[in-house]
């Protein structure tokens, strides 16, 4: 049997071994707390301070402007929900239609009455391929606006959105902005200071670090409220004993990923091009989502004309193959079969929103798996092609016959 192939990296990524190695010695002996005064507590302090520096350096920001969290959807609330509360003042947020779940969820919490006082939210339309255009946030920014929160790559279509351009104008304006880079780092460059923004969240786990630790990036200066409270840890933001051994792990996932990371993002293009020369070719129906150049290295997500409700199937099929493929964000699973939100404000209609097939590419894929799916590819369309095609014949006078 051949060994499974995973192809859902923005979902998650497989823990990488020399990350694994790093944090071994903190999921066993090294088991101080990091506020602790004696020598375990030091130990445990300087390898979380390490880390700190070495996420900081992924990002090209200063060890101090990096808070640790215990995701990246937390590393988003503290920053939409702790602008809006140091602000002191009613608020309002600018975001787009297709962000995270961790954004829009959280911006329909500050809009509601729930949180008092209530929060305005705009969100900003994209284009067919999922770009912000800049004059809509232009026009956005003359009303009094408290934030802007646009990410940086989609986790649905890939799409890279132009984040220098949109940080710059809310410069001119003097309005924070906040990206959810959570998909981005480690696989493009991302540099706080050339970028301009205020605040980006991060998460070890989409960088082949492990899950259940994620960072917020903080420019000096940002006022933010803390959101959970207690002992005063991470500068008073984030109150919480430190998750030492992840911490560890991010540190050095961060640091693999700054090393590998333009080697490897070739090596992913050259892939997601060639599986999306070979679609072209072998299943002339299929068509791309998202942007056509400005997208994540390793992120193909694509339908099927004419077999947009059958992906499930088709899915299904392929995870039988051996193949972890999926229809979207792991997040919004628990919606299967229903229409995806960030195709249908990309202009879908609810069909094709329906009909969506993401492969996300990683470290540990090779040219001999990218080989193997486009043979079977292929032929798992046919097969769910010619089932749909049997099924939609008249039925038979003839008596069913079952071979045992």
């Amino acid at each position: 049997m051949n060994p499974r192939i995973y192809f859902d990296h923005s979902a998650t990524t497989p823990l990488d071994p020399r990350v694994l190695t790093a944090m071994g010695p903190f999921l066993g002996g090294a088991y101080g707390n990091p506020s602790s005064q004696h020598h375990e507590g030091r130990v445990a302090r300087a390898a979380v301070e390490t880390a700190r520096a070495q996420v900081a350096a992924l990002i090209g920001a200063e060890p101090d402007e990096i808070i640790f969290t215990a995701s990246g959807t937390e590393a988003d609330n503290l920053a939409l929900v702790g602008a809006v509360r140091a602000s002191g003042r009613p608020s309002h947020v600018v975001t787009t239609s297709v962000e995270h779940a961790a954004i829009l969820e959280t911006c329909r919490f500050l809009a509601s009455s729930e949180h008092r006082p209530g929060t305005k939210v705009t969100h900003l339309p994209v284009d067919a391929d999922g770009l912000v255009r800049p004059e809509s946030l232009l026009r956005a920014l003359q009303s009094t606006v408290t934030l802007v929160s646009i990410m940086a790559a989609n986790n649905v279509v890939g799409t890279l959105q132009p984040i220098e351009e949109l940080a710059h104008l809310t410069k001119l304006h003097g309005v924070l902005f906040h990206t959810d880079a959570v998909q981005a780092a480690g696989k493009i460059p991302l540099d706080v200071n050339r970028l301009r923004v205020d605040l980006l969240s991060l998460s070890a786990h989409k960088l082949h670090g492990p899950k259940g630790v994620g960072a917020l990036y903080v420019r000096k200066g940002t006022r933010l409220s803390p959101i959970v409270f207690g002992g005063g840890q991470e500068r008073g933001l984030r109150s919480a004993t430190e998750n030492v051994a992840g911490i560890v792990g991010f540190g050095a996932a961060a640091a693999l990923a700054r090393e590998e990371l333009a080697e490897e993002a070739t090596r992913l293009a050259q892939f997601r091009e060639r599986i999306s020369q070979e679609l072209t070719r072998t299943l002339p129906r299929s068509y791309l989502f998202g942007h056509p150049v400005h997208r994540l290295p390793g992120h193909l997500s694509f339908g099927l004309r004419g077999q947009e409700r059958e992906v499930g199937k088709l899915l299904a099929a392929l995870d039988a193959a051996g193949f972890a493929v999926s229809a979207g964000s792991a997040c919004n699973a628990h919606h299967a079969g229903e229409p995806s939100p960030v195709l249908l404000a990309m202009g879908y209609d609810a069909e094709r929103a329906c009909g969506l097939i993401r492969l996300s590419l990683g470290r540990f894929n090779t040219e001999q798996q990218v080989d193997r799916f486009l043979g079977v590819l292929p032929q798992a369309v046919a097969t769910i092609v010619h089932a749909g095609a049997r099924a939609a014949e008249p039925a038979s006078d003839q008596p069913s016959v079952t071979f045992a």
